[in-house]
């Protein structure tokens, strides 16, 4: 057992913020499977995935200084983290390239492998229960929460994709929204 166990989060954080190697090793070893979770929901492939997850994890080490306990929970920051950064990395020229040159069969059989395979590691990963609140709300309105948060797009995109007016998109995202937020509330 680590010496760390069942460090609350305020101190966890100021050994951080010293840049303590044994802090970062019990956040990585603590939190790394979750933020895997959310990162394989929005990148196509488990090796890009553990890349991102390097990546996360620099930029928590990088700038944990600019962590607010005000604004929230480290969690969620370090989840904040993990989503744009694997966003950014499936947006990137390089990213999108590959996708472009790999043929159609390819792209299906990888898919369906990662759900396979990642399915029992986001039910794991996702500890908090998000996927069940998620699962409460009203299908139209969790497939635009699913399609801003875990695919990265733009209430525009969303319109364009669902072939529906942005307005109607706007006011769906909000009604869900204002769900999620009873439903959290219900949860704790």
């Amino acid at each position: 057992m680590s010496p760390l166990h069942n460090l609350p989060e305020e101190t966890l954080i100021l050994l951080l913020k010293k840049k303590n190697q044994q802090a970062f090793s019990y956040l990585y070893d603590n939190y790394s499977e979750a933020l895997y979770g959310v990162v394989c929901r929005i990148v196509a492939s488990a090796e890009h995935a553990e890349e991102v997850i390097q990546d996360v994890f620099v930029k928590v080490w990088k700038h944990v200084d600019l962590f607010d306990p005000e604004k929230g929970r480290l969690y969620t920051w370090m989840i904040n983290i993990a989503r744009n950064t694997a966003l950014d990395y499936r947006k990137s020229k390089a990213v999108l390239n590959e996708q472009k040159n790999q043929p159609l069969s390819n792209i299906v059989n990888s898919k369906e492998e990662l759900d396979q395979t990642q399915i029992e590691q986001n039910v794991k990963a996702d500890f908090i229960g998000f996927r069940n609140i998620l699962d409460k709300l009203r299908p139209e309105w969790r497939i635009l929460i699913e399609m801003a948060y875990y695919e990265g797009y733009t209430q525009q995109e969303i319109a364009e994709q669902l072939d529906v007016p942005l307005g109607t998109v706007k006011t769906r995202t909000r009604a869900a929204f204002l769900q999620l937020q009873q439903l959290l509330k219900e949860y704790r």
